[in-house]
């Protein structure tokens, strides 16, 4: 396990303090949005992961009318990864739209991140606005402590 010590602390950033870099993954997460397929919900979502290496691969949320076949954005975004021998990534990027609060990953998409976290890495929320304003910065092991791993 971690034994509950965390690299990273969970808090409220504006968008223009971050990093240049953290400010590309969130943007670059915010246009993968727009090519969100969601006829059932109208509730769009983007993601962008950063491998150690610096490639950037992002995603959107792809519905289906049986719903529960349906791919989250950023299980999109590690499958692309994945399918082009990447494992190990060093930040990862989530937006959605919801007028009055920030959306983290899904319980599901927190298992697939803790997946490929042999080391805790940061994961930034934000709105999907141009440019957004108020940023959630935390990571994978705050996101889902004790996550299903086995821990090295």
């Amino acid at each position: 396990m971690n034994n509950g010590a965390h690299k990273y602390v969970d808090c409220i950033k504006k968008f223009s303090e971050l990093d240049p870099a953290d400010c590309e993954l969130i943007e670059t997460a915010i246009s993968a949005r727009k090519f969100a397929y969601v006829p059932y919900s109208n509730f769009a979502v983007g993601a962008a992961l950063r491998t150690k290496c610096g490639k950037v691969f992002s995603g959107c949320n792809v519905e289906n009318a049986a719903f529960t076949p349906g791919a989250c954005a950023e299980r999109t975004a590690i499958s692309k990864a994945v399918s082009e021998g990447y494992k190990e990534f060093e930040s990862c990027a989530v937006v959605a739209y919801q007028k009055d609060t920030l959306t983290p990953p899904c319980g599901v998409c927190r298992q697939f991140l803790m997946e490929f976290a042999a080391e805790d890495f940061p994961v930034y929320v934000a709105r999907a606005e141009d440019p957004p304003n108020e940023v959630l910065c935390t990571s994978v092991y705050n996101l889902l402590p004790n996550g299903f791993r086995n821990f090295k």
